[in-house]
């Protein structure tokens, strides 16, 4: 006998119900069952396990340009950041000494915040945690050109305050 016949003889012997000649229908209703549920209960867990990825490190779009940056003590690295109008950006940011944060202006600096946002994120975090040594993908469109200013938006010491920085949208 199978693990699956074991397992549905199992079953329907739990809910008292006769394994004999009498009641072949409904053992093979559950001998078609059981595999389809197993096979349908492992596919939902395959899939939990391709969302389960950490939520800030999508994958690598292939059209975006991709910047490195750092951020340790009080300080962003590159800058400023330099990207084109109409250009599809990963910042691939990378805390290198503790937990930092990053928030960035949506619209440029001295313009109406009322406005369409000069810059389009594929996430809607306000501020997002850069935990040390695990980089953290900001993705977005530059469709506004301008300086947007950006800062850390997580308490790291003393200089937190000064723990700023500029990405430029040029035309």
């Amino acid at each position: 006998m199978g693990h699956v016949e074991a397992q549905t003889r199992e079953i329907l012997t739990a809910i008292d119900v006769p394994c004999g000649n009498a009641h072949f229908k409904e053992e093979i209703k559950m001998n078609k069952v059981l595999p389809i549920a197993s096979l349908f209960l492992l596919s939902g867990l395959a899939v939990a396990a391709g969302f389960a990825r950490r939520g800030n490190t999508p994958q690598t779009d292939q059209d975006a340009q991709v910047i490195e940056v750092s951020a340790k003590k009080y300080e962003f690295t590159p800058a400023p950041i330099r990207v084109k109008q109409g250009a599809k950006v990963q910042l691939r940011i990378t805390a290198l000494d503790r937990t930092h944060g990053f928030k960035i202006n949506l619209n440029p600096d001295g313009s109406d915040k009322k406005g369409d946002p000069g810059l389009i994120f594929s996430s809607n975090d306000d501020c997002l945690k850069l935990e040390q040594g695990i980089p953290t993908v900001v993705q977005f469109v530059a469709r506004t050109p301008g300086t947007y200013s950006f800062h850390c938006c997580n308490r790291c010491g003393i200089g937190h305050g000064g723990m700023k920085g500029q990405l430029i949208v040029e035309p």
